[in-house]
């Protein structure tokens, strides 16, 4: 293919992620979704390599292109068939992100599969928002096995029903996944035209120049990393059990542009839900390297073709089953961002940012036994890390999430809750000759009772900075008056008010 042809290709190819994210955006019912826009839209090829994605989630979209194969692979497919699942080891990230899957053909003939990921904040938990404080997965919620809802077009409605029986808002999530279903639907049309505008054979020919082209401009930037070995270690406050400053540590080997990361010095898994699957690791490995990438290389499988990763079995970012992991997909993926960045400091600072806040801030509340069921979920923005070129972004969300906030307008609308207080948090950036981004303060009053949970990170711990910039605020969580845990769980009776203070980003260079 021509330079030409090549990049109307991949423009085409990524536009259908980007219709497929607005079909479900205007489809779906949860303020989670159509307001935070926390969903992502993926095309892959017929062997579950990733082709296109839309600027959707990063934890989602990596954790998929590292992981989807194996799932594919489970099971046989026809033509009309949709796959559910949310298992966290068999590909998913944690319970409330599910997954559709539909395989796309064309006379008969596979060529790919469309895919969009969601985060339902009912899911089934011990907890509204099913984010629990949890020890075990099962706690976390209904877990759904790789399994048709959808079977050669027709829709599997007693699977559906018995899905729909374990969630509180029983209308609310019909819709959402109604909306997913709608997305894939779309996406299988709007693929079957492309490929149909050539032929199957030129429509593969393209998907393989595309990946060639990017596995060529990432290594234009990997080249740029010297070669040598390359080392960090972050810790996180703690999993809400009773464990704290549990270590995460990374070696990065660079030989020529072929990048290995290895976490061997990784924490053991804890009792607390902040482990992981391998495969929210390998997102947020993938999510660094991607940025050092030129803006314009294809988001599909050649960008990563240069990067490897291990790590131990059992470990706080390879759990094994039945670890809790609700949080380890928002949390710990936030800090293996800082500590690969980290690493990558000491070979190219010049082209690093400081550490950014850490944290989602994850608020999860509502309610079982009032006059209503309703649950809430809700990750908060802080303060970016400042870098070469200026300071950091203040009350933003950073590296492995770009969902919006819920506005206010909304939440006082669909949940009996109240904004008293929403504002940048002043100088809780690190100094240096660029500061870091501020955080936020949002304060919630409840109108009713909810049952609440936080998940939430650099309480203990500052983000670090960097060439002798200084380390940014922690955040605070604030209950009644009196400071509480970064990750815990209690009831909120009516009038009284929580306050969460998000972390700041860290400064780069001396003041």
């Amino acid at each position: 293919m021509d330079a030409i042809e090549l990049s109307i290709f991949s423009s085409r190819i990524a536009a259908i992620c980007d219709e497929m994210g607005a079909v479900l955006q205007r489809a779906s019912f949860s303020p989670n979704i159509k307001d935070r826009l926390d969903f992502s839209c993926a095309i892959f090829d017929a062997e579950g390599e990733l082709c296109a994605q839309a600027a959707h989630i990063p934890v989602h979209l990596g954790s998929m292109a590292y992981a989807l194969k194996e799932v594919i692979d489970l099971v046989n497919w026809s033509a009309g068939d949709m796959l559910i699942f949310n298992d966290p080891y068999l590909g998913g990230t944690h319970l409330p992100d599910v997954t559709v899957i539909a395989p796309v053909y064309l006379e008969d003939e596979l060529v790919g599969y469309v895919v969009n990921r969601a985060h339902h904040a009912d899911i089934g938990g011990n907890t509204p928002g099913s984010m629990p404080i949890s020890r075990e997965l099962s706690e976390e919620g209904m877990i759904i096995p790789p399994s048709f809802i959808i079977k050669r077009g027709k829709l599997d409605q007693p699977f559906f029903d018995s899905i729909l029986k374990n969630i509180a808002n029983t209308a609310q999530g019909k819709g959402d996944f109604s909306a997913q279903i709608s997305a894939n639907l779309l996406g299988v049309e709007r693929l079957i035209e492309l490929v149909r505008d050539s032929d199957i054979t030129t429509y593969k020919k393209s998907i393989n120049a595309l990946n060639d082209y990017a596995e060529r401009l990432a290594r234009t930037a990997l080249v740029e990393i010297p070669d040598g070995d390359y080392y960090f270690t972050d810790v996180m406050d703690d999993d809400g059990c009773g464990h704290s400053d549990i270590i995460i540590k990374a070696h990065i080997s660079v030989i020529e542009h072929h990048i290995n990361v290895d976490f061997t010095g990784t924490a053991n898994q804890v009792g607390g839900n902040i482990n992981c699957p391998l495969s929210v690791a390998a997102a947020a490995v993938y999510y660094v390297f991607r940025c050092l990438m030129p803006p314009q290389t294809p988001a599909c499988a050649g960008s990563f073709r240069s990067i490897k990763l291990t790590a131990p079995a059992g470990c706080l970012l390879n759990a094994n089953r039945p670890a809790a992991v609700a949080a380890g997909n928002v949390e710990t993926s936030t800090r293996v961002v800082d500590v690969i960045m980290g690493a990558l400091a000491q070979a190219i600072p010049d082209r690093l940012s400081a550490a950014s806040q850490g944290s989602m801030n994850n608020i999860a509340m509502g309610a079982r036994a009032s006059s209503r069921n309703w649950d809430y979920y809700e990750t908060m923005g802080g303060g970016m890390g400042a870098h070469r070129q200026g300071g950091g972004l203040s009350a933003v969300q950073t590296h492995m999430t770009n969902t919006l906030n819920t506005p206010v307008e909304s939440l006082e609308i669909h949940y009996p809750l109240r904004i008293t207080r929403y504002e940048i948090r002043e100088n809780s950036g690190g100094a240096g000759e660029y500061c870091g981004g501020n955080g936020l303060i949002r304060e919630f009053e409840f109108l009713e009772d909810a049952q609440v949970t936080l998940l939430t990170e650099r309480r203990s711990h500052s983000a670090w900075g960097i060439n002798s910039g200084e380390k940014g605020l922690m955040g605070e969580n604030w209950f009644d008056g009196k400071k509480i845990p970064s990750k815990t769980n209690f009831h909120a009776q009516a009038g009284k008010k929580l306050t969460i203070k998000t972390p700041g980003g860290g400064g780069y260079g001396k003041l």
